[in-house]
């Protein structure tokens, strides 16, 4: 699970530096600091969520404070640990489902909403039936990450977590609504937010 959450945020790290390549086309484009007011605040609780998220795996496994370990259950029953072991491999199909998301956004990919630059509506892929796969994706590893390590502070993290995905969701299609206006009301009355809609709706 260290290793799987590493190399997401690792992968996150690569996306960074390719939009940035892009960025030096255009100097008023931020790749990092978020352009909109609310994702700035987000981002002050965002920053530390991650380092957390990153930090928290490798302390359970080094066992440094028992607070931060795995618990005993967890480790001794048979059925929880198998579930452990099942938690991880989902964890490593995550990711791979991530990274085809993340290569379906190409240069339109971006930290934030971006206010400067105009980019274009992706909606193949899992982008035909969820608007935010990614995000959907990054609330399933949190939650392969608290079945692996049911801690408190692991719990914490997810309950944080989930809720800033959600508030993020919301704070883009707002602007997605303004930027891509009818196209992307289509698009949402036929699409759930974080999983495929089972009816569509009138936009």
């Amino acid at each position: 699970m260290t290793a799987t959450i590493w190399a997401y945020w690792l992968g996150v790290g690569v996306m960074i530096v390719r939009v940035r390549r892009h960025a030096r086309k255009s100097r008023t484009l931020r790749v990092l600091v978020p352009e909109d007011r609310l994702e700035r605040y987000m981002w002050v609780i965002w920053v530390p969520l991650v380092a957390a998220w990153n930090l928290l795996p490798y302390l359970a496994l080094s066992q440094t404070h028992p607070l931060l370990a795995v618990p005993d259950f967890a480790r001794e029953l048979a059925p929880y640990a198998a579930f452990r072991w099942l938690a991880a491999v989902c964890a490593v199909l995550l990711l791979a489902l991530t990274v085809e998301c993340w290569a379906r956004m190409g240069r339109n990919w971006r930290m934030g909403v971006s206010l400067e630059q105009h980019t274009e509506l992706v909606t193949q892929g899992l982008y035909r039936s969820i608007r935010h796969p990614i995000y959907t994706l990054s609330i399933l590893l949190m939650f392969c990450s608290v079945g692996i390590i049911p801690t408190l502070p692991m719990l914490v993290i997810a309950a944080m977590h989930v809720t800033l995905m959600v508030l993020k969701a919301r704070n883009e299609e707002r602007h997605l609504r303004r930027t891509h206006g009818d196209a992307y009301a289509a698009y949402a009355a036929s699409t759930g937010r974080f999983f495929p809609r089972l009816t569509s709706r009138r936009p």
